[in-house]
């Protein structure tokens, strides 16, 4: 499966918020604790792959989730070959991926409100993103995708949601939360 998603810069967070929720309900807020791991010679950032364990606080609890993304199948979105599966025990997963000689290579918080809604057949997240490190907001929507083949279909349904929430071409970005928080604590705080 490809998670077929477009990231965009949000100007106005609130106004964005009201949108979501009159379109799709209320949303569900959550902050995402994720830990990015690499192998000691950074292979897998390096060749834009993505190992993550994710620990979400909400109100329906705490779950912890396992994610690993393949590199790029599409660069204009940033589209990835994506697998994940609950985990558990979030320490005992830590101390696999270390034990396995992986190091966490960054840790940063999300604080997220998520719409979940089904359009032209296909289900859908929105996802309304601060990340208290960096400047401004965002919105992710994502769909999943079959395949390669399916990869256009998908991504021309999120391009649909965000048209109707009235998001600009020029908004969207490809940029990793990961490099952001990266650059903004700088060289030797990565």
């Amino acid at each position: 499966m490809i998670e077929a998603e477009l990231k965009a810069r949000v100007h106005d967070p609130e106004r964005m918020r009201a949108l979501l929720e009159d379109a799709y309900g209320p949303g569900r807020y959550e902050v995402y604790r994720d830990t990015y791991y690499d192998d000691p010679a950074g292979e897998l950032m390096g060749g834009d792959r993505e190992l993550r364990i994710r620990t979400v606080h909400g109100a329906g609890g705490t779950r912890t989730v396992l994610t690993y993304k393949e590199a790029r199948v599409d660069a204009a979105s940033g589209s990835k070959p994506e697998y994940e599966t609950g985990v558990e025990d979030g320490d005992a997963a830590h101390a696999i991926l270390r034990g396995l000689g992986h190091v966490p290579r960054i840790a940063f918080e999300k604080r997220c409100s998520s719409y979940a809604f089904t359009a032209d057949g296909r289900r859908l997240l929105a996802t309304l993103v601060r990340v208290p490190e960096i400047d401004g907001s965002f919105l992710e929507v994502e769909t999943m995708a079959k395949d390669e083949r399916d990869l256009p279909g998908a991504l021309a349904v999120v391009r649909g949601v965000l048209a109707d929430l009235g998001v600009a071409v020029d908004d969207l970005t490809t940029e990793l939360y990961t490099d952001a928080v990266a650059a903004a604590r700088g060289p030797r705080h990565g």
